[in-house]
């Protein structure tokens, strides 16, 4: 005599599915997680520079995050992230992300001295004039 956990066929092809969405939730996040640990130790060897830059351009990402409740009653949550464009004396232009403070006290055409190490943007000491 043959046992079933009671959803036959159907069953198996959603436990399948449900499965294989499972891997790829799981193999996405883990991707993002060893991309972000790359890029950290890849900062951590890299030199602490100090170079004449010109603030080029700056940017914001607003990123709008919707959560459901109880009752259907939810929130939406959002956040910035602050970047500015910085010209070298070697013509070479780099996107450094940077806090929100930092971000307001920079303008653009600034001209000044970068400091940064490998994509970490570690501060900006403007000219005086």
């Amino acid at each position: 005599m043959m046992m079933t956990n009671g959803f036959g066929m159907g069953g198996s092809v959603f436990m399948a599915l449900f499965i294989l969405v499972f891997l790829a939730i799981l193999g996405t996040f883990l991707a993002m997680l060893l991309r972000g640990i790359s890029q950290w130790s890849r900062d951590n060897r890299s030199p602490r520079l100090t170079v004449g830059a010109l603030v080029t351009a700056k940017r914001t990402n607003v990123s709008h995050h919707r959560h459901s409740g109880a009752g259907g009653v939810g929130h939406t949550t959002r956040s910035t992230t602050y970047y500015a464009t910085f010209e070298v004396e070697s013509g070479d232009r780099m996107e450094l992300q940077l806090s929100g403070q930092d971000y307001g006290l920079l303008a653009e055409g600034d001209r000044g001295y970068l400091t940064f190490q490998g994509s970490r943007y570690l501060g900006f000491e403007r000219e005086q004039q």
